[in-house]
């Protein structure tokens, strides 16, 4: 009894609690004022107190994610669904990014642009610690304890796997609506190399390298784009 009431809690959460303070986050117009490192150093920190206390609820509740979770594949396996899983991901976000810059799509909100790095020290910290923080805490939590307690409440595999695709889509409320169903689709591409092998480590590798070549990438795009937009209006 008191193990399913720890893994309601944290599933409560994972699903609504998370979500809620994303949400607030984005209306919280205090955090466009502090420095972008401080807001890196914080959602880290966050992160990572969140997985902590998530492998104590697994440990409880779901050890199975520690033995199966992280069973370890042929590195040519674990590499080719990686780069897969990055290569189609950083496709669609370009094809997304193109359509915001015709004006078929909104723009990103005014909180991803904060997050884009922009010195030499942000990229460094984006791609050295933000990026993997990010790969390792949210596919331990939205792939691997997630899911497996899903499946153990609603005995489905697949209903496990779209509510996780949408609780991981709500998790990224601050980005706007887009940026939820990008990220609500993603996490449903990422949860295929977990329930094909078993394995979180093609899914954290893939992770790690959407967020970092993303954050690099969208940075160089949405200053070509600010510079474009400035040039005109000074014309």
């Amino acid at each position: 009894m008191f193990n399913t009431l720890i893994a309601a809690l944290f599933t409560a959460m994972l699903v609504v609690g998370v979500p809620m303070l994303s949400y607030s986050t984005a209306r919280n117009s205090q955090i466009r004022e502090l420095p972008r490192l401080t807001i890196y150093a914080s959602a880290v920190f966050s992160q990572w107190v969140l997985a902590l206390l998530g492998s104590g609820v697994v440990f409880l509740v779901a050890p199975e994610v520690f033995r199966v979770g992280f069973r370890v594949l042929p590195l040519v396996d674990a590499l080719g669904w990686a780069a897969g899983i990055a290569l189609v991901s950083l496709l669609a976000l370009g094809l997304v990014l193109l359509c915001e810059h015709r004006g078929w799509l909104p723009q990103e909100s005014e909180l991803v642009n904060l997050l884009i790095p922009e010195t030499t020290r942000e990229k460094v910290w984006s791609v050295a610690i933000v990026a993997p923080t990010a790969a390792f805490c949210e596919e331990f939590l939205y792939r691997g304890f997630l899911p497996t307690q899903l499946t153990h409440w609603f005995h489905s595999t697949g209903w496990a796997w779209v509510m996780c695709s949408v609780a991981f889509g709500l998790a990224h409320s601050y980005q706007g609506w887009g940026g939820m169903i990008r990220a609500g689709l993603l996490g449903a591409l990422l949860a295929y190399p977990v329930v094909q092998f078993g394995s979180l480590y093609p899914s954290m590798l893939a992770h790690w390298l959407i967020d970092a070549v993303a954050l690099i990438w969208l940075g160089r795009w949405l200053s070509r784009k600010d510079d474009s937009v400035e040039g005109r209006m000074l014309e």
